[in-house]
């Protein structure tokens, strides 16, 4: 159990965040990361406090959040699993393109065309709520692609304060999610609007699709525990590719959308 992933980070006692957040941002980032998989036996309570010298209140608080989440199961007599893909989905995969991806079965990887620092326009600065007037914003653009193949086209404006010293390298050897996981920054709910649209020439080529092909214009804004939107994402979506189910039920409306393998 030595060699377990989440015994290899150190939690930060000069931090602002508190421990037990430190534990659950590491488990979250290696669940991004994808060295953590389904099924997978967590390190036991003792061992825990062990390698990070805490508490055993702080890591069953961490564990009580993981699992309040959806994304451990505690086994009794036999220790704390990760959650199965269909159980993690309900949560992280919401707000994750490499969870949910994998989730499916499939392997996600990214292609970044852009990154820069900019000023932010004024409509960025309205969504993002920034008072600050010289507040810089990261802007990255990606391909997003599933088993190799372009799937969505996605530009992404982050305040730079979330993170100082963000590089491009970082961006491209990292989800960006599980970075912000290691700040504090974690989800908790987001708004996504679907709008179709036909994708042009410049587009198609990124996307290797045909222009005039039918898409899906997403604009989505991400919020954490405060309701503070953090996140800002425009994406085009190939509509070849992927579909959207719409549920609805007596406590409201939810959506899931898959992605179609038959073209991979």
């Amino acid at each position: 159990m030595e060699s377990n992933p989440i015994l290899l980070s150190e939690l930060s006692l000069d931090s602002d965040i508190p421990l037990y957040s430190q534990i659950v941002n590491t488990v979250k980032r290696n669940l991004s990361a994808g060295t953590l998989s389904a099924g997978e036996l967590l390190p036991s309570e003792a061992e825990l406090c062990r390698a990070y010298n805490v508490s055993r209140s702080t890591v069953r608080q961490a564990i009580g959040i993981l699992e309040s989440e959806g994304l451990v199961v505690r086994k009794q007599g036999k220790g704390t699993f990760v959650a199965a893909p269909k159980v993690r989905r309900r949560t992280e995969n919401v707000y994750s393109f490499t969870s949910e991806i994998r989730a499916m079965g499939m392997t996600p990887s990214s292609t970044l065309i852009e990154f820069d620092v900019i000023q932010p326009t004024p409509d960025i600065v309205k969504v993002l709520e920034l008072r600050d007037p010289d507040a810089r914003v990261y802007r990255f653009t990606r391909i997003r692609n599933v088993n190799d193949e372009p799937l969505i086209l996605e530009t992404s404006y982050y305040a730079c304060a979330l993170y100082p010293n963000l590089t491009r390298e970082l961006v491209e050897t990292h989800s960006f999610y599980s970075l912000l996981y290691e700040v504090g920054v974690v989800p908790a709910n987001a708004v996504d609007s679907y709008e179709a649209v036909v994708i042009g020439r410049a587009e198609g080529e990124l996307l290797r699709c045909k222009p005039g092909s039918c898409g899906f214009s997403v604009q989505r804004r991400t919020f954490d525990a405060d309701g503070r939107c953090y996140e800002f994402t425009q994406s085009l979506m190939r509509a070849d590719r992927v579909k959207l189910d719409v549920y609805l039920h007596k406590d409201g409306v939810s959506f899931s959308r898959s992605v179609d393998q038959s073209s991979t």
